[in-house]
């Protein structure tokens, strides 16, 4: 271990006493100081001053922060900025965020979940299969369903959107803002739930006093594909999702609804493409079954080898094996009724038997009354 970090730190360095944070600084000075620190503590035990301005634990603590991640470092060393926080994360996974929030910040390295924007401008003409375009209001946090799923809200206010809202929306809006003027809530929020189930919904006084009527829409992500949320890296494509359109209003190219009623369409969140953006990332990869473009294709073919065409092979195994347990489950269902269909077959055949056996007793019984009379006679 102590081989490596001198490697990494170069043989002239000499350890010394550390004063104050490092700040923010360039990823590859941020690597060098983390790999000082680290020589430095073990040769001498201590933790750098600096780093209880950042966190809120005790030198003990602290120490022992350093111990696991010498240890951890010494079963898999990391080479550059990057490698370094995922170990950090990894390692102080059971500490407080804010701990280790602070910590990379000490040293200014970089969060392993934080997103890299792509440049990109919106287009200034609709590409072709576009239909028509929203602008949302800010979303929610709680708006994200998954990587590549996010639910948006679109003010009535613009032509398009007012001349399609039903006439019962619109009478529920009026009754409800009365309602709630003569402070009638039970009434309100029984025609808020009248118009929530519409796929609508009422900002109360958030445009100059006034309320907001909008439409809800689920969006699919265009031409992307991201694991479900239980799946492996499900949670970790949603929070990439999350930290690009929480808080921002969108514009989205709308290409059309797919086969569970969600509007399928291009995210921009100011001039950033998303889906670019994400695949770019590596949290989704291209959704070749339904979309041929050339740009996603060259974009995730850089990712090659790395976190997206991981979480897909891994997907693509857990499908796999989600289609022959489906399998299995069929067959049994259908050898099933196969052996209860057996099981009466051999009941209606004992049933059957019986009835001849009856029968033939009856006939037989008649027979030897006839030869009983004819001897009278």
């Amino acid at each position: 271990m102590g081989n490596a970090l001198r490697f990494l730190c170069g043989d002239c360095f000499s350890p010394q006493p550390l004063e104050g944070g490092h700040g923010v600084i360039p990823s590859s000075a941020a690597f060098d100081a983390l790999s000082r620190d680290l020589f430095h503590f073990e040769n001498t035990g201590q933790v750098p001053e600096g780093l209880r301005q950042h966190v809120d634990s005790s030198k003990k603590t602290q120490a022992t922060w350093y111990k696991i991640i010498l240890a951890a470092w010494k079963e898999d060393p990391a080479y550059n900025a990057e490698q370094a926080a995922t170990l950090i994360v990894k390692t102080l996974q059971k500490n407080h965020k804010v701990n280790v929030e602070g910590f990379l910040a000490f040293y200014g390295l970089p969060y392993p979940t934080a997103i890299v924007q792509v440049p990109g401008k919106f287009p200034q003409k609709w590409p072709e299969g576009v239909n028509n375009e929203l602008h949302t209001l800010q979303v929610a946090a709680k708006a994200v369903a998954d990587g590549d799923t996010v639910t948006v809200y679109v003010d009535t206010k613009s032509p398009r959107e007012s001349a399609e809202v039903p006439l019962s929306v619109q009478k529920a809006t009026i009754e409800r803002r009365k309602a709630r003027a003569r402070r009638d809530y039970v009434r309100g929020d029984e025609l808020q739930k009248q118009i929530t189930d519409a796929d609508y919904r009422v900002f109360d006084a958030s445009r100059n006093g006034e309320d907001i009527l909008a439409r809800k829409y689920r969006i699919r992500l265009r031409g992307v594909d991201a694991p479900e949320g239980q799946m492996p890296y499900g949670k970790e494509a949603k929070e990439a999702l999350l930290n690009l359109v929480e808080g921002k209003c969108l514009r989205i190219l709308v290409y059309g609804k797919d086969r569970y009623g969600r509007t399928v369409g291009d995210v921009y969140c100011g001039d950033v493409f998303v889906q670019e953006v994400l695949l770019k990332n590596g949290w989704v990869w291209h959704y070749t079954d339904y979309d041929q473009r050339p740009e996603f294709a060259k974009k995730s073919h850089k990712i090659s080898g790395g976190w997206g065409n991981k979480r897909k092979h891994e997907r693509d195994k857990q499908k796999e094996d989600k289609r022959k347990q489906d399998k299995k489950e069929n067959k049994e269902k259908q050898e099933k009724p196969c052996a209860m269909m057996t099981k009466r077959k051999r009941k209606l055949e004992r049933r059957d038997k019986k009835k001849e056996e009856k029968t033939r007793e009856k006939i037989e019984e008649q027979r030897e009354t006839r030869e009983a009379l004819s001897y009278d006679d």
